[in-house]
């Protein structure tokens, strides 16, 4: 697939000068457009436009000042070079003070012109790219699904699919893979949206409250019940409840949730009375709780009849490739939190990104976020730095079979190497000291494309 050439957008009333300049440009490998006069000029670029703009300084008409006021409302990071005569500098250096990219005084050589026009293509690449990923964040966002690997593109499809048929849902998902969010973006493409959502985490309560804070009491139901309150089931009644950890509710309590389900009627604790309630019920679990239940520890008419739908949540390490994605999404939040500058992401921050296998998924990626943020190394990130002999290592969990923790180190230690190489295949097998064939059937093994750890190099 050919590349497409960086473009420049070279201004100047002199047909000449035109010409020998865009020629310079031309054999330096930039798609070159020329412009006589500032309002041809301003004929080519809009925001869109991904180039830059050279511009003499003195034209008839417009000059060049004020092609660069006109340039710069209309994109601020636009970045402009300015070509002055020996009598324009007071007027370069307001424009510097403007914001101008740059300045060069006539006569120029050919190659202070390429260099300059080079440092400005890197700066505006990275400004485009910036915006791409914030316009794709921000329809992600929306949604509350962040991620373009195919996972989650299929993630997106499968909640706005099941978020329209308002059937009752189970979602399977690791300690901080976003089973929440998922639960909130099926609120928001359902049909109750315009109701509430509400949400209780079945594993934060003791038994004896549990009861209470679900369906609810009447004054004098047990002692210190002194008034009346609604339970979480009645409290969602024209919206969702959002039940997590739900292998966590007591059994005796399970029964009672069945027949919310099937009759779809709720009995508060010190009544006889059955009130209605509309509701969908959304359940949320990090175990199998197929497995829970033939084991005697959840219900399996209770799993059966809640497990109308199921949507697996997949773990950070299944897309890796949405870490950089992610990663700037949760880095620019904390920075606004924090009230601070968004960092760019240093050496050791892209390491980590790149090689740590992320146990606690997204919600471990949000908090690495917030280190960055606050100035913080990555080096202070669990699972980061030098460990010391006989610690286990960052993906080296014990509970797992031998052969599992082997493949997690084997795989974070290619992510260690791409990231250092920048995604240079030839440095990374020269490194790890591996033959090429083997290196390429591990990287199929693992999941790993090279490719992915080529968007870390710096311009």
């Amino acid at each position: 697939m050919t590349r497409e050439l960086p473009q420049v957008v070279f201004v100047d009333d002199e047909d000449d000068v035109r010409i020998a300049n865009a020629q310079t440009l031309d054999l330096a490998g930039f798609d070159v457009l020329t412009a006589a006069s500032a309002e041809a000029a301003l004929a080519l670029v809009d925001r869109e436009f991904p180039g830059v703009v050279v511009t003499d300084m003195r034209m008839p008409g417009i000059d060049g000042l004020t092609l660069f006021d006109r340039l710069r409302a209309q994109d601020p990071d636009l970045p402009v070079i300015f070509v002055t005569g020996h009598g324009d500098i007071p007027m370069a250096v307001e424009a510097m003070r403007r914001g101008a990219q740059d300045f060069l005084s006539k006569p120029y050589p050919a190659e202070a012109l390429v260099d300059a026009v080079t440092r400005a293509t890197r700066l505006r690449r990275l400004v485009m790219e910036n915006r791409r990923l914030k316009a794709a964040l921000d329809a992600e966002a929306a949604l509350g699904l962040i991620g373009r690997t195919p996972e989650m593109e299929r993630l997106r499809e499968t909640v706005q699919a099941v978020a329209a048929a308002d059937v009752d849902v189970l979602v399977l998902g690791e300690t901080g893979s976003g089973k929440e969010v998922v639960a909130r973006a099926l609120h928001a493409g359902s049909r109750r949206r315009t109701a509430r959502l509400v949400a209780l985490n079945c594993g934060a309560l003791p038994e004896t409250v549990i009861e209470s804070e679900l369906f609810g009491h009447e004054p004098g139901a047990f002692t210190g019940a002194q008034r009346r309150r609604v339970g979480r089931i009645e409290h969602a009644d024209g919206g969702t409840l959002f039940l997590d950890e739900i292998e966590s509710m007591p059994k005796s309590l399970q029964v009672k949730l069945l027949r919310v389900l099937e009759t779809r009627t709720v009995e508060p604790l010190g009544t006889n009375d059955i009130r209605p309630v509309d509701l969908r019920v959304i359940g949320a679990t990090k175990v199998d709780l197929l497995q829970e239940a033939a084991e005697g520890r959840f219900r399996d008419d209770l799993y059966y009849r809640l497990n109308v739908v199921t949507i697996r949540i997949p773990p950070l390490r299944e897309r890796r490739g949405d870490v950089p994605l992610l990663f700037a999404h949760f880095l620019e939040r904390a920075a606004a939190r924090f009230g601070r500058p968004v960092p760019a992401p240093d050496d050791a921050v892209r390491r980590h990104l790149a090689a740590h296998d992320w146990p606690g998924n997204v919600r471990e990626l949000a908090h690495f976020a917030e280190r960055v943020a606050l100035g913080l190394s990555a080096e202070t990130a669990p699972g980061s730095g030098p460990l010391p002999a006989g610690a286990a290592g960052p993906g080296d969990d014990p509970d797992l079979p031998l052969p599992r923790r082997v493949d997690r180190f084997e795989a974070g230690a290619i992510r260690a190497a791409l990231a250092l190489h920048d995604g240079e295949v030839k440095a990374v097998i020269q490194a790890l000291g591996l033959p090429r064939k083997t290196f390429y059937d591990k990287l199929q093994r693992h999941g790993i494309d090279p490719n992915d750890y080529r968007r870390t190099r710096r311009s």
